[in-house]
């Protein structure tokens, strides 16, 4: 019922209400599926998958433009054209455009279309056909702002106006080479013809692929029922038919590499590195989630430092300094340098390949969304909704604020965090970015909504509903900020609530029957955080 109609542009609020009831159902088959046992929660866990994904492909997106984008960059590729090197509406890609991406006439006339200058019409028989383009006294603005008349009137008279179905047109892609080898493959894939079905299905696949990545990782887990139905958390999301299939967001990607770079961390340092790194460059905001592979890392360093010396050759300071060191770095290069190589490696093709930078229009894109000291945007977007609450401009003095915040958070990750449980400190560190930025898009939570299905911290899960308030539900009003900041309000309550209880439970959970007992997937001993390093046993040496 969610796809069935487009209400997004005439009726925001009746969208927001079937959202609701999906979130209802989702809610209580979430909390059902515990009772079962591992294997017939998987079944039901990874069946479920499939059906919900599928619910995405009943229509075309309904709440964003973005796939239209990745069609062209893939057909743009296929042509043997950098992505990086045109925008859409360049005269120098006309040959490339048709009907379904820029159409004209009639057609131009609906919600999500924006102007284009008409492409050049072929020289007449027997002409001489110019070698050099015209030139272009157009500025560089993007299309939403710049007015063009209904008519462009050419030798033979009047021309038919001609629009595109891509938002942004005037700017070149902002998308990581990963995405856009994504975007290249999908279109050598499809058939001939096709239009947005073969992106909605490939995110599809994407979502189902990610429940089976959560689902082979619950069985390690030291509570497999437990993880298993905590899978569902991504597996049945409203969020995920929504953006990852409907609207075929990229960010299904990431969230695919994230969770398996995760999940490969503790066991396997340098594959969970290229991982993490091809996640990056899918979608860049998994960079967020790379403190979390390098949890505990600060403790195990300290650890060396305060190590009891050894009476036959005690250590002196300086070399406790190089130990620890060596300690640290080790590890955390074995994950961070397979990552940024694999950022470098995907970039260098586009590099050698491209005339323009490969940044695209990233740059302009987060003044765009508001995300620059003193941008006039974000009260506009709402961007620091929730610093916005103690000051009623945050935009001067927002960004050194929510980077110490960040800074405070991810040296607690590293020095308190699980390495067994990576996933823990990449949610903490993800979701308080959002809780501070407080971004418009919905699908960017797509992100949150895969770390919560490897950690449980369901109360999580309010961020991608204060996504959809702020980007559907403050459509239905006429100033609808107040209804955006609410969302993420309600949702930061939530997740100090859920802190405050579980730091009860722990508190009053008594200790460990023995040396030897392996303390439960959400136990924490008494002054220790959540999934800290104490909470897990220790072997006993036994001299020799």
């Amino acid at each position: 019922m969610t796809f069935r109609r487009d209400d997004f542009h005439t009726a925001p609020g009746t969208l927001s209400r079937w959202y609701a009831l999906a979130w209802v159902l989702f809610a209580a088959a979430a909390w059902t599926v515990r009772r079962l046992g591992a294997r017939q929660a998987a079944v039901f866990v990874l069946v479920g998958s499939a059906a919900v994904a599928a619910t995405g492909l009943l229509g075309p997106p309904r709440t964003s433009t973005d796939a239209y984008r990745y069609a062209w960059d893939g057909r743009v590729q296929a042509a043997g054209i950098s992505p990086y090197d045109h925008a859409p509406e360049d005269p120098a890609l006309a040959p490339l455009r048709d009907r379904w991406l820029f159409p004209k006439g009639s057609a131009c006339h609906g919600p999500d279309r924006a102007p284009v200058r008409p492409a050049a019409e072929p020289p007449a028989p027997g002409a001489h056909p110019r070698t050099d383009p015209a030139p272009d006294h157009t500025p560089d603005t993007p299309s939403n702002t710049r007015k063009t008349s209904g008519h462009t009137r050419g030798t033979s008279g009047p021309a038919e106006s001609q629009c595109t179905r891509l938002n942004r047109p005037a700017v070149h892609t902002i998308y990581p080479p990963v995405a856009e080898g994504y975007f290249l493959l999908v279109h050598r894939s499809a058939p001939s013809g096709s239009t947005l079905l073969p992106l909605q299905t490939g995110g599809a696949l994407l979502s189902v692929a990610t429940t089976a990545v959560l689902l082979a990782a619950a069985r390690r887990r030291p509570d497999p029922r437990l993880a298993t139905a905590r899978a569902a958390l991504w597996a049945w999301c409203p969020a995920v038919p929504v953006e990852a299939v409907n609207n075929a967001h990229v960010d299904a990607l990431g969230a695919l590499l994230t969770v398996a770079g995760l999940v490969a961390v503790p066991r396997r340092r340098a594959l969970g590195g290229v991982l993490l790194g091809a996640a990056i460059a899918a979608k860049l905001l998994p960079a967020v989630t790379l403190p979390g592979a390098l949890s505990g890392i600060l403790a195990m360093n300290s650890k060396t430092l305060k190590a009891p010396e050894n009476a036959g050759s005690p250590a002196s300071p300086t070399t406790r300094l190089r130990r620890a060191a060596a300690t640290a770095v080790r590890p955390a290069a074995a994950i961070v340098l397979p990552a940024a190589a694999v950022v470098a490696l995907g970039y260098l093709p586009y590099v050698l390949l491209s005339r323009s930078s490969v940044l695209g229009y990233l740059t302009g894109y987060v003044a765009e969304e508001g995300y620059e000291t003193g941008s006039t945007a974000a009260a506009d977007k709402n961007r620091y909704a929730l610093l916005r609450l103690l000051h009623p401009a945050p935009e001067s003095w927002a960004l050194p604020v929510v980077a110490a915040v960040l800074l405070v958070i991810v040296a607690w990750v590293l020095l308190r965090g699980d390495p067994g449980r990576p996933w823990r400190g990449a949610l903490v560190v993800t979701g308080t970015a959002f809780l501070l930025m407080t971004p418009g898009y919905p699908w960017y939570a797509l992100l949150v909504v895969a770390l919560v299905a490897l950690d449980g911290r369901w109360e999580w899960l309010g961020l991608p509903l204060a996504g959809v308030v702020q980007y559907v539900t403050a459509r239905a009003v006429d100033d609808g900020a107040w209804v955006g900041t609410l969302g993420y309000a309600v949702a930061g309550a939530a997740v100090m609530a859920g802190w405050a209880v579980r730091a009860l439970r722990a508190a009053s959970a008594p200790p460990p029957p023995g040396p030897h007992a392996e303390a439960p997937d959400d136990a924490a001993t008494p002054g220790s955080p959540p999934g800290s390093p104490a909470t897990r046993p220790r072997r006993r040496r036994v001299p020799r």
